[in-house]
């Protein structure tokens, strides 16, 4: 009767105040009375004391550390009392009625977060423990107090920097926290259980994925807790309100693939007690996994159960990322493996403070079985599409691309489907991931078959325009059909799509005719697109032209020399400008087509280009001294020294030194070779030189005076044999 007026006083403060009859006036005032003395609670009459402690410490103003604990002990004995004694009727009102769960948070978000010098935490930790037993007093509110105890205590700096830590506090407050879990899982409701592990693990991984040490060490430790708890759940006690436990099989949780994922991540860390604990808690997973999966098997597959000791044996011998997944791998359901899968590629991210080489290790032996590991396709490949943005790391970026290069011959369609749903027109990380997949043959064959198939309708997007797109398709189609010579070239001459100026389309159509150039017989029927590639160096797009120069190189290596002989002499001057061009892998891919041109020549066209050849000399000359090596490396002899000189003077802004100082060299010794040269024309090469007289390069600077003495002072001197630029190669 008791408790039901309370009810009814509970509720006044949110219902409109209504005339009341006089019966209703009494039971409100009874209400209100029992309230003030709180003698209405079963338990009260053996535990007075303590809650007068709670109600007096709820009402009063003054909070030091004294009456803190006196609180919380209060609230633990009093919980315990009542759970021993089976007098709980009354303590979910007692406890709404007064906030205690609130109070309890308050008081650890006032804890310090540098010391650890008090009882408050561990005398919460058990008061929450005590108030598990009761159903129903901590509904909605565990994961704020989760949240609060968390927070405080793994925060807190690293044993050894905490001043005066009592070793005793510290090891007893953590085995309050391990307490605390355990009860709030076991006395949920069966129901529940699976809802309350996965919350709690949550909240653990985001701490366990920390940069500091201490933090990881204090999140890990309890998660080997509770991984303790679910390998071993049903044969622990039950919640004396429920008649029985799950059973292995109902215990499932979406979190257990994220879970395992980020402890193999964790084993890196081995000079650290979080690796350790890592591995621990992987072999209660595994014991969990392993003995759920037998539980599914037949009688008849009995015989196929073995000991999962004798497995967990074999984790902790050879504990590594990739032997443990392999282990893993066959207990696991599919959305949990990929999940995993997941784990890994998020860890290759530049923010991440795992071991890439170890994530690299594991997508490894994902890339190895991707029918076990890649179910999911398209899940991984949004989670893969969400990262790729965040990787910078050029080994990290290249075992992502496998991976997604993988998924794609394993399920080309899926693939399509979900980066042309994820991915926005033009999305500068989907065409990166659609150039991965452009790169391998037999990847792009499948790729281009099935964007032919759903960039036809116009209803999906590949790039920002339908007319870009409409350039993969025709790419897609002179692919896909076994044609002929004359059936290719009039399929590409109807829609030349290489002479549109779009630098993403023309970068990832160049990059797919790159990989089908590799067969001979394709790239003999490409010959009809070699007028237009030589249009793509004129638009000045850096990726289109360097991949440009390889398909045209691949292209003619397949022509008879009297067919290559004059188109070989068009490219060569068009090579010309980018023999200097700031993109060193730009000019090495010039240089050396440039090269295999010149001898390429035959009959009239040798003269030709011979004249080309010239104007090419002194660009060559000067990337003798190129900082790249691949570049210095390509090299031909150059004559004409009037014509270079005007030509060198512009080598004097370079940004390399190298080719600074060589730029100087040149022009020294070629002024000195010039035939009957006016005294204006020297003072013009003079004034030029005297633009580098403040270079930051001290020895420069002093080429610089030595060169403009010298050519002053040659300008009186008889005129000297003709030189050639072998010496001064050799100088």
């Amino acid at each position: 009767m008791a408790e039901k007026l309370l009810r009814v006083a509970l509720k006044e403060d949110r219902a409109p105040q209504e005339s009341s009859s006089p019966v209703e006036s009494h039971e409100l005032c009874l209400a209100q009375q029992l309230e003030m003395d709180a003698s209405w609670l079963p338990v009260y009459h053996l535990e007075p004391e303590h809650v007068d402690v709670i109600r007096a410490f709820v009402s009063s103003p003054e909070k030091d550390e004294e009456r803190k604990l006196k609180f919380l002990t209060s609230i633990a004995v009093l919980f315990r009392a009542a759970t021993c004694n089976s007098l709980c009727q009354g303590l979910d009102l007692f406890c709404q009625r007064y906030k205690l769960a609130e109070n309890i948070k308050v008081l650890l978000e006032e804890e310090p977060r540098d010391q650890l010098h008090t009882a408050v935490w561990r005398s919460a930790m058990f008061a929450m423990t005590e108030m598990s037993f009761v159903e129903a007093v901590l509904e909605g509110k565990e994961i704020g107090l989760l949240q609060a105890c968390f927070s405080g205590i793994f925060l807190l700096p690293p044993k050894e920097e905490m001043q005066d830590l009592k070793p005793f506090l510290y090891f007893t407050t953590m085995k309050g926290m391990d307490t605390m879990l355990v009860a709030l899982v076991l006395n949920s409701p069966t129901s529940r259980v699976n809802e309350k592990m996965q919350s709690i693990f949550q909240m653990l991984l985001t701490f366990a994925t920390s940069e500091r040490a201490s933090v990881r060490e204090r999140a890990v430790g309890r998660m080997r807790v509770l991984s303790f708890l679910l390998a071993n759940y049903s044969s622990l006690k039950a919640n004396p309100n429920e008649e029985r436990h799950a059973s292995r099989a109902e215990m499932q949780m979406p979190i257990i693939g994220q879970l395992l994922g980020h402890l193999l991540l964790l084993l890196s860390f081995k000079e650290e007690e979080t690796g350790h604990l890592a591995l621990d808690a992987l072999c209660l997973l595994f014991q969990f996994k392993y003995q759920q999966h037998c539980a599914t098997l037949t009688e008849e597959n009995t015989q196929l159960q073995g000991d999962w000791e004798t497995e967990t044996t074999s984790l902790r011998t050879l504990p590594s990322a990739t032997h443990i997944i392999e282990s893993f791998a066959e207990y696991l359901q599919p959305s949990e493996r990929s999940d995993i899968v997941r784990v890994f590629i998020e860890a290759m991210t530049d923010s991440s403070t795992f071991d890439k080489e170890a994530a690299r290790n594991v997508l490894d032996v994902v890339r190895g079985n991707p029918d076990l590991w890649l179910a999911d396709v398209p899940k991984i490949t949004s989670c893969i599409h969400k990262t790729l943005g965040c990787i910078k790391s050029v080994p990290a970026r290249q075992s992502v691309e496998s991976l997604m290069v993988s998924m794609a011959d394993k399920c080309p369609q899926e693939v399509v489907t979900t980066l042309l749903q994820v991915a926005p027109g033009g999305d500068s990380t989907a065409l990166a991931l659609w150039e991965a997949m452009f790169s391998v043959p037999q990847t792009v064959r499948n790729i281009l078959k099935e964007l032919l198939s759903q960039l036809w309708d116009l209803k999906s997007r590949l790039f920002c325009t339908h007319l870009e797109d409409y350039c993969l398709v025709r790419l897609a189609m002179l692919a896909s059909r076994d044609l002929g010579d004359r059936a290719f070239a009039a399929t590409y001459l109807d829609f030349r799509f290489l002479k549109e100026e779009r630098p993403a389309m023309l970068s990832l159509v160049l990059r797919a005719i790159m990989t089908l150039s590799e067969r001979d017989e394709m790239a003999r029927k490409m010959k009809v697109i070699l007028p237009d590639l030589m249009r793509v160096l004129l638009f000045g797009y850096k990726a289109a032209t360097t991949k440009a120069l390889l398909v045209f190189r691949t292209i003619m290596a397949q022509l008879e020399r009297r067919e290559a002989s004059h188109i070989a002499v068009q490219m060569a001057e068009f090579l010309l400008p980018l023999l200097d061009d700031e993109l060193s892998q730009l000019r090495e891919s010039s240089i050396s087509l440039f090269r295999d041109l010149m001898m390429m020549a035959v009959g009239n066209d040798k003269r030709e280009m011979k004249n080309v050849v010239r104007l090419g000399l002194l660009p060559l000359f000067f990337r003798l001294s190129d900082q790249t090596q691949s570049v210095a490396k390509l090299k031909q002899d150059r004559r004409r020294a009037q014509e270079f000189l005007i030509q060198s003077l512009s080598y004097l802004k370079d940004a390399q030194a190298s080719l600074r100082e060589a730029a100087v060299r040149f022009i020294g010794l070629a002024a000195r070779h010039l035939r009957n040269p006016s005294k204006k024309k020297l003072a013009e090469i003079c004034s030029a030189l005297q633009t580098l007289a403040e270079d930051r390069e001290p020895s420069i600077r002093s080429l610089v005076a030595q060169t403009v003495i010298i050519i002053l002072s040659s300008s009186r001197e008889q005129p000297r044999p003709r030189w050639t630029l072998r010496a001064l190669c050799c100088r």
